[in-house]
C-alpha cells in the first residue's frame, strides 16, 4: 500500500511539473522592452511615456539591435520635451530614427517621429514602387516630398544621394492622448463643484 501511495504522489508531482513545463513552452515570451522606453522612464518621463513607447516599439520592430541617445530637460523631466536619436540594426541595413515628445498643460503630448534610411536604388524607382498614389511636391531638384491625403500628418521625403536614395519617413501628431488612460470624470451639468 505504501508503494502505491508513493507512486501516486510521485505521479501527481510529475503531472503538475509536466503541466508547468508545458505551459512554459506554450506561453509566448514577453517581447523585450525597447531601449528608448527604458531610458525615458529611468530619467523620470511619465506623461508622454505611452506615446514614446508606442512609437519606439513600432520603430525597432524586427531589428537585431538598437541603442539610443536621449536628451531631456533635467530640471523638469516629466514636464519638458524629450528628444531621442535611435540607431537601429536590421538584418540587411542600418537605420536611424528620431522620436520627440512634448507634454502640454492639458495632459496631452505633441509627438514627432522620423525614420531615416538609405535605399540602394534611385529615388524615382523608390517612388514608383512605394509611393504611386501619393501627392508629389518637389522642393529642390534632388528633394521631393510625398504625402497621402489619408494620412495628413505623415510624409515621405526622398533625397537623391547617388548611387542611392535617402528616405525620411515623418509622422507628427498634436494633442496625442493615451487611448488606454482613464477619462477624467466630468461634473454633472448645472451643478457647481462641491466645496471642501
Amino acid at each position: 500500500m505504501r508503494t502505491l501511495v508513493r507512486f501516486t504522489a510521485a505521479a501527481c508531482v510529475l503531472a503538475i511539473a509536466g503541466s508547468a513545463l508545458a505551459q512554459g513552452v506554450l506561453a509566448p515570451p514577453a517581447p523585450p522592452q525597447d531601449t528608448l522606453t527604458r531610458a525615458a522612464a529611468s530619467v523620470g518621463v511619465q506623461r508622454c511615456l505611452p506615446a514614446i513607447t508606442r512609437l519606439a516599439t513600432l520603430t525597432v520592430q524586427g531589428s537585431r539591435a538598437h541603442d539610443v541617445l536621449l536628451d531631456w530637460d533635467r530640471k523638469r523631466p516629466d514636464a519638458g520635451p524629450v528628444f531621442s536619436l535611435i540607431g537601429i540594426q536590421f538584418p540587411n541595413a542600418g537605420v536611424a530614427a528620431s522620436i520627440t515628445a512634448i507634454p502640454d498643460d492639458s495632459g496631452a503630448c505633441t509627438v514627432s517621429a522620423e525614420r531615416i534610411s538609405v535605399a540602394p536604388f534611385t529615388c524615382a524607382s523608390v517612388a514608383e514602387q512605394e509611393l504611386k498614389n501619393y501627392k508629389r511636391t518637389p522642393l529642390l531638384p534632388i528633394y521631393t516630398v510625398y504625402t497621402d491625403d489619408k494620412e495628413p500628418t505623415s510624409s515621405v521625403s526622398l533625397i537623391d544621394s547617388p548611387p542611392g536614395c535617402l528616405v525620411i519617413r515623418r509622422y507628427v501628431e498634436y494633442g496625442w492622448r493615451d487611448p488606454n488612460a482613464p477619462m477624467p470624470a466630468a461634473a454633472p451639468a448645472g451643478q457647481a463643484p462641491k466645496r471642501r
